[in-house]
């Protein structure tokens, strides 16, 4: 298994073939079962709402998304039978070079996406408006992507996660402010204007899960199959995502996309893309979803129980030089320097997906904290 990166405190803590429709379900790491939405830092420290108010910072029941009229319900085109579109689910995967690390299980109804969320690439390094949270594996996490996607009436945005991408790794809206007014752009809640992004487009959330809320720049650079054929994931209503332009290669003309960051597809009925600009990937689901399917990652408990890791606060203003590496004992170690100081969030794995954490950090002043946290 591989060591999970975490942050403050110590503790134990399919195919690019474009053949066939699938509707993903997905969302942040978790337990194996449930768990709670983002927890990032998606908030400035001054004058803007709580930072993270999103599901991993305040879990929320699974039916806590809003919705807005709009889309239509037309269905999703026929993209053949869902033994077929399974197929085409996982070899999405294979194709992009993830076997190894992302497994699909098929059952009549669903696609099961299992990974451990955690990516092969570089994390968290360029964060400036860091939530103090940081990056471990969620094994097991199981994400159900229907294998015969319908179009709903009407679009749904969810303060979680909203896909899953080729690697395993949850797909979020631009925010980490809990659900989208999708027909407004609020520049308070944009996690990569707010610098709460490494460079990959992703961070950690308050379930101290790694997920991406940006264009999954690293991921895509890894792929065997990169190129506007291939896809990049699935949204959990089943519709495949591609990337900054039409799968044949063509430029996305300006205002084709919908608010959700999509437009028909003749093969998959319906396919969501990357962008330059907000929203980035997809920002609400045009199809049918059951929320209360969705996987969340909850926040770490403390060790023999009681609470948990404490959440961490964007720092004022931001911070500086923040690295992640996983260093030869094995430990993980985030460091950042804020007003002239330095910081750290240090963890170690103690087996049984527990983490031993050391952690300086300004949330608690610069007090040292220890403490043993389990997934």
């Amino acid at each position: 298994m591989r060591s999970l990166p975490r942050g403050t405190y110590v503790g134990v803590v399919c195919f690019a073939l474009r053949g066939l429709a699938a509707v993903a379900t997905v969302a942040a790491c978790a337990s194996p079962s449930t768990s709670p939405g983002d927890g990032g830092v998606d908030a400035p420290a001054t004058d803007a709402p709580p930072p993270d108010a999103r599901a991993s910072d305040t879990p929320s029941a699974p039916d806590a998304a809003a919705t807005d009229t709009g889309s239509t319900d037309a269905p999703a085109a026929d993209a053949g039978s869902p033994g077929s579109r399974c197929d085409t689910i996982r070899g999405s995967i294979e194709a992009a070079g993830f076997a190894d690390v992302v497994t699909v299980n098929c059952d009549p109804t669903y696609a099961h996406v299992i990974s451990d969320t955690y990516p092969a690439h570089e994390l968290m390094n360029g964060i400036t408006g860091t939530n103090e949270q940081v990056p471990i594996v969620a094994p097991g996490h199981s994400v159900p992507i229907p294998l015969a996607p319908r179009r709903a009436a009407t679009r749904t945005s969810i303060d979680a996660a909203l896909a899953v991408a080729v690697n395993g790794v949850p797909i979020y809206d631009y925010s980490a402010m809990g659900t989208l007014d999708v027909n407004t752009y609020d520049p308070r809640q944009d996690t990569l204007a707010l610098g709460q992004l490494d460079h990959c487009g992703g961070h950690a959330g308050r379930g101290d899960d790694y997920h991406y809320h940006a264009t999954p720049t690293c991921m895509i650079a890894a792929m065997r199959n990169a190129g506007p054929s291939a896809i990049l994931g699935w949204a959990f209503d089943g519709f495949p995502i591609f990337g900054d332009r039409n799968p044949d290669g063509s430029a996305i003309t300006a205002g084709t996309l919908d608010v959700c960051n999509g437009q028909d597809d003749a093969t998959f009925g319906y396919r969501y893309h990357t962008s330059a600009t907000h929203p980035y990937v997809l920002q609400c689901l045009v199809g049918a979803v059951d929320q209360a399917m969705l996987p969340r990652v909850a926040p770490l408990s403390t060790m023999g129980g009681g609470g948990g890791r404490p959440p961490g606060m964007p720092p004022a203003g931001g911070v500086q030089n923040l690295t992640y590496a996983v260093l030869p004992s094995g430990t993980h170690a985030m460091t950042y320097d804020y007003m002239g100081h330095s910081y750290y969030i240090r963890y170690t794995p103690l087996g049984g997906n527990c983490y031993h954490f050391e952690t300086r950090t300004v949330t608690d002043h610069g007090a040292v904290q220890t403490g043993n946290y389990c997934r």
